[in-house]
């Protein structure tokens, strides 16, 4: 709509026409206070507090649901105003308990925030307060009701957000009550956006009640480790005696590609962190055959010692990685393997095959979608998968754009899912029907015969002038190339392919693969790679299946496996690893690592800096907000032993080069410590900032840059805290030969996550309340 000019306290102001007053002054920095209202949400206009005086208008009007016009002037801040206010505050501390000292949003609390400012220092009302039992909600969800203002957030949020409806209210007037649906519980996703939500303390986590006080906390924003979708997220961290506690999880600054959204596992999946079960000090096989603790020194001193051994006499060594690791680690992994090691064994578990999608897209530009698309789109294709369990920001995405922006969504999968609730058209597969669907939308009428709606399903998508098409692993090699010449035949499509872990994308892009270097750059045509890596081989390795096969018939005499348990993941008998020597640096003692000679523990993606690239290519920073004694980044370890082994680890990691620029050293910190560290993101982002260390991942994120071609990254974004996309189509891969298909999808749910999950108490607790009630369900 036309911008419009009104008058806000005097200050002319420009907004487009239709634009609520509270969104306006808002953006001009002009504070507004409110309690109900909530962005993305529908109106309430419940609590009053949001009051301004309007030209011309008879009576107060509440900022939340005025809209500007030509001409308009309003008043925010007056002794009227403000003695409105206060009466608002009188009211709803009539009956509000005054446990602030101990409430969880002490210090975070909206209501104390606007009684210390309006002065609602005494009260008009003597009768006694009525108090009420603490309820228990869910294992996650608890409600206190004498501090709920009656705002309806968790309401709405759970209903217009989540599009669950799993609270409501009770009663009326003065004996109104927000309640579950469920009765006594919560029957949802446990997703605890109700509590964010909240303004005052009536909603509380059992992750974080009573445990600490905000001011207690240091505020670290890093990105969740969990799924495929790369949410940001803000974890308060406390000092430990063993190092630093995670202690809650949050995005209440609303920062980074997800807003303010955070599933259970984002909100609710840290503890693994301080699991009793975390390894924290290196072990080694003894002569007895059982594994004890160790010094690095000797653990690391080793694995370098057989290794070099096993190098030198050509016996064979494989090399498994992560889809969770940083992409510096998992560059760092795959140049050691190749130049220090001496192999092209190397590979991690395939949960999509982002090397078949970049083959498809290779010499394009612009049809690859980020995450931020989905909230945009205007027309939406999503085949197969279940988003709202398996990604749930792309859920949370595709429900907020129908309601705000009405995006047409299509559906096609094989099963009913959440989503098509908000879908314009739905299509029921065969569950092998998906390469036909992609011949159907080709105009092959005999590929889905006996579908209904089939022929009205293709023939809107056609008549879309834009469409974002998002898949995930129901496609592989041939099927994704087929799909995506489809599209690529059309103005106007991007794609999206869904991986399921933090960062499976990144682990591919990093080169983790047998026969494909950093950007799916071709072993047999290496480039610039051939240039910069030392005696590069040139033949492709053997995959992780292969290894295994390899490891089972005697041809494999080490197998390194870094935060992965392929023992697991492939089905494999332990045995098959009895010749071998087997090295693994884990969080956990996994099946494999149980089996290892020299098992290194390592540090989670919450206890290290780096990046990670989620499922749309989407890069962002991780920061390090945890830490626990006895521990190593998997960066470090890498460096380490090929430093054990005699390797030149200047050439392994491009560290000690200052660009001209004077290293800080800490001496202007102090004063001037925000100064000093706006100069650190300034440096970094123009790539100035010294490398002094060895054990800098991002000395490796420099040279991830200057190699691989999908990699120029904005840095300033990026070091900002923000996102920045990757081009897949910048990469030719005309001479790729396709590989076997290994991939393997996890399929995790909303309260699974692999390895982590299983020791994460909040998750897992969650999982089985969720599954008695599902059980519970089905008996009635």
């Amino acid at each position: 709509m036309a911008d419009v000019t009104f008058t806000v306290d005097g200050k002319k102001l420009t907004a487009p026409a239709g634009m609520l007053l509270i969104d306006a002054c808002r953006k001009a920095g002009i504070e507004i206070p409110a309690f109900c209202y909530y962005p993305g949400l529908s109106l309430q206009a419940a609590c009053r507090m949001c009051v301004v005086r309007q030209e011309k208008v008879p009576k107060l009007q509440t900022a939340c649901t005025t809209t500007v016009a030509e001409g308009q002037s309003f008043t925010t801040e007056s002794p009227e105003i403000a003695q409105a206010r206060k009466a608002t505050i009188e009211l709803l501390l009539g009956n509000h308990p005054l446990d602030c000292p101990v409430c969880d949003a002490g210090g975070e609390c909206e209501l104390q925030d606007m009684t210390f400012k309006y002065g609602a220092g005494e009260s008009l009302y003597v009768e006694a307060k009525q108090h009420r039992e603490e309820q228990k909600w869910s294992p996650a969800v608890y409600f206190d009701r004498p501090r709920c203002i009656l705002c309806y957030r968790c309401v709405r949020m759970c209903g217009e957000g989540m599009d669950v409806w799993a609270l409501g209210i009770q009663n009326r007037g003065a004996t109104s009550t927000i309640a579950p649906n469920g009765g006594d519980h919560l029957d949802c996703e446990q997703c605890g956006m109700c509590i964010d939500a909240c303004p005052v303390g009536a909603l509380t986590s059992d992750t974080y009640r009573y445990k600490t006080r905000p001011w207690e906390m240091n505020h670290i924003s890093t990105v969740c480790t969990h799924c495929g979708d790369g949410c940001k997220v803000t974890l308060g961290v406390r000092q430990a005696n063993d190092g630093a506690e995670i202690i809650r999880a949050d995005n209440r600054d609303k920062s980074g590609i997800n807003g303010d959204f955070l599933c259970a596992k984002g909100r609710f999946g840290f503890d693994f962190v301080e699991s009793a079960d975390r390894l924290t000090k290196p072990l080694v096989r003894n002569a007895q055959g059982k594994l004890e603790p160790a010094t690095w020194e000797h653990a690391i001193r080793v694995v370098a010692a057989k290794f070099k051994e096993i190098r030198d006499s050509k016996s064979g060594i494989g090399v498994i990685g992560s889809n969770t690791t940083t992409n510096e680690e998992n560059y760092l992994l795959q140049k050691f393997a190749r130049t220090v090691l001496a192999t092209n064994n190397i590979d991690h578990v395939h949960s999509t095959d982002y090397a078949g999608f970049a083959k498809a897209l290779a010499g394009t530009t612009g049809r690859a979608a980020t995450l931020r698309d989905t909230t945009t789109a205007k027309a939406i294709l999503l085949i197969g998968g279940n988003p709202t369990e398996e990604h749930p920001l792309l859920a949370w995405n595709l429900r907020t754009n129908f309601r705000h922006n009405q995006a047409r969504l299509y559906i096609a999968t094989n099963s009913p899912i959440k989503l098509e609730r908000q879908a314009i058209m739905s299509l029921q597969l065969p569950i092998d029907g998906y390469e036909s669907l992609t011949e159907f939308l080709s105009g092959n009428d005999a590929a889905l015969p006996d579908t209904a709606n089939a022929v009205g399903f293709r023939d809107a998508i056609n008549a879309e002038e834009s469409l974002l098409v998002i898949f995930g692993e129901e496609y592989r090699g041939p099927a994704i190339e087929t799909l995506v010449k489809w599209g690529l035949g059309k103005e106007g499509v991007k794609f999206a392919y869904l991986g399921d872990y933090a960062n499976s994308r990144g682990a591919a892009d990093m080169g983790l693969f047998p026969d494909l270097l950093p950007g799916y750059v071709p072993i047999a045509t290496p480039g610039i790679f051939g240039e910069e890596y030392a005696n590069l081989p040139a033949v492709p390795g053997l995959d992780a299946a292969a290894m295994l096969d390899a490891a089972d018939s005697g041809e494999l005499a080490a197998l390194y496996v870094v935060g992965t348990d392929p023992i697991t993941t492939y089905g494999v008998d332990p045995t098959a690893l009895k010749s071998t020597f087997v090295v693994v640096q884990d969080i956990f003692l996994t099946p494999t690592a149980a089996l290892a000679d020299v098992v290194f523990p390592s540090a989670s993606l919450y206890e290290k800096t780096g990046t990670v690239t989620n499922s749309y290519g989407d890069v962002q920073l991780t920061k390090k907000a945890a830490d626990k004694a006895g521990i190593k980044p998997d960066f470090e370890i890498i460096v380490r032993l090929a430093g054990a082994m005699g390797a030149d680890v200047k050439k392994l990691v491009p560290f000690g080069k200052t660009n001209g620029v004077s290293a800080d050293m800490g001496q202007s910190r102090g004063a001037q410590s925000g100064e000093a560290d706006r100069h650190a993101v300034w440096l970094r982002a123009q790539g100035l900032e010294p490398r002094l260390s060895p054990f800098d991942p991002l000395a490796v994120l420099d040279e991830i840059e200057r190699l691989v071609p999908s990699y120029k990254l904005d840095r300033l974004n990026l070091f900002g805290g923000n996102d920045t996309s990757t081009e897949p189509g910048f990469v030719p891969l005309s001479s790729i030969v396709s590989a076997r298909d290994l991939v393997l999808p996890a399929h995790e749910g909303l309260f699974t996550s692999g390895v982590l999950g299983a020791h994460t108490a909040a998750l897992v607790e969650l999982n089985q309340y969720q599954n008695q009630a599902v059980t519970e369900a089905a008996a009635d």
